[in-house]
């Protein structure tokens, strides 16, 4: 007997601490890259960092902004004509020939699947003018997506400049920015692409090197790849589950593959996408003169864990109203004040409030009844 009341004893004690455990612990994750970062595509929001801020030689993940400027140029459908400088070009190569032309969309997926460096010189000098020039371009367009520590000297990442550099962080904010490109999305995440040769019957056939979305990992949906002797294996890669996107950037990885599957599945495993605040009308204003009157014009969606979600705070920050304006709608400003969401007291996304003026509750009424009297000249019924 005693046996079995010491055993119950213990079988209630492991029940109750059983019961007071969390329902879901937060993975912890290791890797092997000098600097790694996991970050939201939508939001931004750093999931996971590891030296992040640090500068270092990159490779051939410089191709993504290669891609990106020769696909925001307009010119994806211009005839290139290869000179001797891009076909010298060292490493990975898609074996372009001296003087024949060539589409520059087909030179953007042979960057971005083949990696070839030919196809990145021919690219600069058509879209840039020269090296030089698209240089130029490369780094103007780092300073507007706020690259704070990158610096560009070749449209390829080979080690051939001392101040070719960049950080986890800024690849991943340049990577955010791409995603935003339908067309580049749509290279990026293309397993083999097609595209004539000029001497030959057959085309030339170019599979994607990044092994995560040809063979490892599901839910991948592009990246770009990269090596250098002095760079060591760098990687960029995306990653799609449910609502959630993902990117993941490693810098010096020897184990790259498996560290950014370790890195996805503890994003998709351990957040998820909560509505903060729904498109339109804001319900929860006491403010008389305000109150039904204001909105605004997208929700806002954060990744979080289960824990996060008691966490958030939302405050709102309004112009106060002027008398008059009670009188001349007309005077009341189009943003009257911002919607400020925290997250364990610190500020994650200030939204604007718009105001919603009498004319614009009066102008569909209008159209209706224009639509309705320009219809019936023309002698058609409300159906058409």
């Amino acid at each position: 007997m005693k046996f079995y009341k010491s055993l119950i004893i213990f079988l209630v004690t492991v029940f109750i601490l059983l019961l007071h455990l969390p329902h879901k612990v937060k993975a912890s994750v290791s890797v092997g890259a000098k600097s790694a970062i996991l970050m939201d595509q939508k939001t931004g929001r750093i999931l996971f960092e590891k030296d992040a801020y640090e500068k270092s030689r990159i490779a051939s993940i410089t191709k993504i902004m290669t891609a990106i400027i020769a696909i925001e140029s307009g010119k994806m459908n211009d005839m290139v004509k290869v000179s001797e400088k891009a076909v010298q070009a060292e490493g990975s190569s898609l074996y372009l020939i001296p003087g024949e032309k060539i589409k520059l969309k087909d030179l953007v997926y042979g960057l971005m699947l083949r990696s070839g460096n030919d196809a990145a010189v021919a690219i600069a000098e058509h879209v840039g003018g020269s090296l030089d020039g698209f240089v130029f371009l490369m780094n103007q367009k780092a300073a507007e997506i706020g690259m704070k520590k990158t610096h560009f000297a070749n449209p390829h990442g080979l080690d051939d400049h001392e101040n070719h550099y960049s950080t986890a962080y800024d690849m991943a904010l340049l990577t955010k920015y791409a995603m935003i490109n339908d067309v580049y999305r749509s290279i990026a995440g293309s397993k083999v692409y097609r595209a004539p040769h000029p001497t030959e019957e057959w085309d030339r056939v170019w599979k994607n090197k990044n092994r995560l979305l040809t063979e490892f990992y599901e839910y991948s949906t592009g990246g770009k790849t990269g090596y250098t002797k002095r760079a060591k294996r760098t990687l960029v890669s995306t990653a799609e589950k449910g609502d959630m996107k993902l990117i993941v950037v490693t810098l010096n990885d020897p184990d790259d593959w498996n560290d950014h599957m370790a890195l996805f599945d503890m994003g998709f495993n351990n957040y998820r996408m909560i509505q903060i605040i729904p498109k339109g009308k804001i319900k929860d204003i006491k403010n008389r003169f305000y109150k039904n009157k204001l909105f605004v014009q997208n929700s806002f969606d954060y990744p979080v864990t289960s824990e996060e979600t008691v966490h958030f705070k939302l405050k709102y920050q309004l112009q106060k109203p002027k008398k008059r304006w009670r009188r001349h709608d007309e005077e009341v400003p189009k943003i009257v004040g911002k919607a400020i969401i925290y997250l364990d007291n610190k500020p994650v996304k200030s939204i604007p409030i718009y105001y919603k003026h009498k004319a614009d509750h009066e102008q569909p009424a209008f159209m209706e009844v224009y639509r309705g009297i320009f219809m019936s000249v023309l002698g058609v019924k409300e159906n058409g």
